[in-house]
């Protein structure tokens, strides 16, 4: 299945953009949340070179932030750019297991598939990528037991339709292996 950005960002608007003036942005470059100010009427997504994943991703974080954090520039989160050391990036997986969840669930919605993303090419040390991924999957399931935040199942539920995909979803929809290529 061919996966197109400009079907999203219409999915997107029709979904969200007249309940919170949010747009969802092909950009060039790095992503990046940017709030209504007084250059720009409406709030923006703004997702890497065209990127469906990147798109993804950037909604996911969107999804998750409150009303709050949806008035800061990219949510007032911290970012430490590629090349974090060892405690940067153990810092950034904590902050990325639940947007990363969000992301998988968006991704199975849609028929996509999704890895997740260390976002670490030219850091110090090794990421553990399968330790990463088991608390993202964890993450998941929990999502799946106590319920996705608003804005996210509103969402995986319309891409669900639009690419007409099984809704509501279930553990069995998330495939999980093991560092040792065991099914969890």
């Amino acid at each position: 299945m061919k996966h197109c950005f400009n079907e999203l960002i219409c999915i997107f608007e029709d979904t969200f953009k007249e309940k919170y003036n949010t747009r969802l942005i092909k950009g060039n470059n790095e992503p990046l949340y940017a709030p209504a100010n007084e250059t720009c009427s409406y709030h923006q997504i703004i997702f890497a070179h065209g990127y469906y994943a990147s798109a993804l991703h950037e909604i996911s974080h969107w999804c998750l932030a409150g009303a709050d954090r949806r008035l800061l520039e990219d949510f007032g989160y911290w970012y430490v750019p590629d090349g974090r050391d060892q405690n940067e990036q153990q810092a950034f997986e904590q902050v990325e297991i639940k947007p990363q969840a969000i992301e998988w669930a968006l991704c199975v919605a849609t028929g996509k598939d999704f890895d997740v993303s260390t976002d670490n090419l030219l850091g110090d040390g090794e990421t553990d990528r399968f330790a990463f991924k088991a608390k993202v999957f964890q993450q998941v399931l929990a999502y799946l037991e106590s319920g996705f935040p608003v804005d996210a199942e509103i969402f995986i539920a319309v891409l669900a339709k639009y690419y007409q995909r099984q809704w509501p979803l279930t553990a069995s929809h998330f495939q999980y292996r093991s560092e040792q290529n065991s099914a969890i």
